[in-house]
């Protein structure tokens, strides 16, 4: 016999009614079953292959999103290790040894690789996102309104914090600054310790550590790239010889050029500039040459400190500001002295016209 048989004749057996057992409850009959499973077939059936459609496009889709995420987050790594070593190749020189810091470098690489990195997984994810609720017919429009929403609220709320991160990025971006550097970045000035995305801190002068947000640095001073100027500005007597002083100058610029370890730090001749200004009875004469930055200061105090000491063995004076004061001839002692008066007597007749009269004949001089 076969199923379908069993299953119609398990289906004309009669069924209790409610009057022959008022408290039975009614079960489905194996017919009830079978049309179940039928329709559970048939819609399985038809529905079958758009479930597998949509299953297939989203493994497809994360996977082309996860094999993209890799390749480029390698290809950011392997840019970032090109660009050190393109550093370190400039260390071999004798100029990149001393401006290429490995720090700053490290830094500054991490900096932007970090930044690439996350700016390209938010980029394939959210876009992978976006392909796999389309891929299941949902609507995107509310959610991407929504979410344009959301974002300008963050952005309103929280636009302080973006403003300081996106001046980080274009800051290490373009090596405005970094690691080891001396800057005055207008709130504050001092030797970078750290380089942020949000916050820059630095050394002060007093040992003080200053906490700079990125968004609120308005303008850089970078002291420490390129090459710093010394300059010293020497005051003399309006009476020296100037080709005297001229071939002392001279004499201590050729020696220091040649000591350790001045030699390095100067970039450049020691040069006597000539005269910086010439006042009635003194002159300034300046002296400038180009340094290793962050070492004019050093430069200038030895410089001074050599200048000095040739002058006074050339017997050749300095003064102390920027004018000596003229020695004038002691004052008349008589002319501050007013010039006598006639109501100075007291028996002139102006005198007498000029005193008040007396109230008594008593207090009346008396007549003569």
């Amino acid at each position: 016999m076969s199923l379908s048989a069993v299953l119609l004749a398990a289906g004309s057996s009669p069924t209790p009614t409610p009057s022959e057992s008022p408290s039975a409850v009614t079960v489905p009959s194996l017919q009830d079953a079978q049309e179940s499973a039928t329709n559970a077939a048939s819609w399985v059936e038809q529905n079958w292959s758009t479930w597998l459609a949509i299953s297939l496009r989203v493994l497809l889709i994360l996977v082309i999103a996860g094999v993209l995420r890799m390749v480029v987050r390698r290809a950011i790594t392997k840019l970032i290790d090109r660009m050190n070593r393109t550093a370190q190749a400039v260390d071999g020189t004798a100029i990149g040894g001393l401006l290429v810091n490995n720090e700053r470098r490290r830094q500054r690489s991490q900096a932007i690789g970090s930044v690439l990195r996350s700016v390209a997984s938010f980029i394939i994810l959210g876009t992978a996102a976006l392909m796999v609720l389309g891929a299941f017919e949902i609507n995107l429009a509310p959610l991407l309104a929504s979410a344009g929403v959301a974002g300008v609220a963050i952005g309103f709320g929280a636009r302080n914090l973006v403003t300081d991160f996106l001046s980080g990025v274009f800051m290490i971006l373009e090596d405005q600054y970094g690691v080891g550097d001396t800057i005055d970045a207008g709130v504050a000035s001092g030797e970078v310790i750290e380089v942020g995305l949000r916050v820059t801190k630095l050394r002060g002068d007093q040992g003080e550590i200053w906490y700079v947000r990125n968004g609120e640095v308005k303008r850089i001073g970078n002291l420490s790239q390129g090459w710093a100027t010394a300059g010293v500005d020497v005051t003399l007597r309006a009476s020296e010889d100037l080709d005297k002083v001229k071939r002392v100058l001279g004499e201590v610029a050729e020696k220091m050029s040649k000591e350790e370890p001045w030699n390095e730090l100067l970039w450049s001749p020691i040069e006597v500039l000539g005269l910086d200004s010439v006042l009635l009875d003194s002159m300034v004469v300046r002296v400038s040459a180009k340094t290793m930055p962050g070492k004019s200061l050093t430069v200038e105090r030895e410089l001074r400190w050599r200048i000095k000491h040739a002058f006074d063995a050339a017997d050749i004076r300095i003064v102390g500001g920027a004018t000596v004061p003229v020695e004038e001839e002691p004052a008349d002692p008589t002319a501050a002295v007013a010039a006598p008066s006639v109501f100075a007597n007291s028996e002139s007749a102006q005198h007498a016209a000029a005193s008040p009269l007396a109230s008594t004949p008593a207090q009346r001089p008396a007549a003569k």
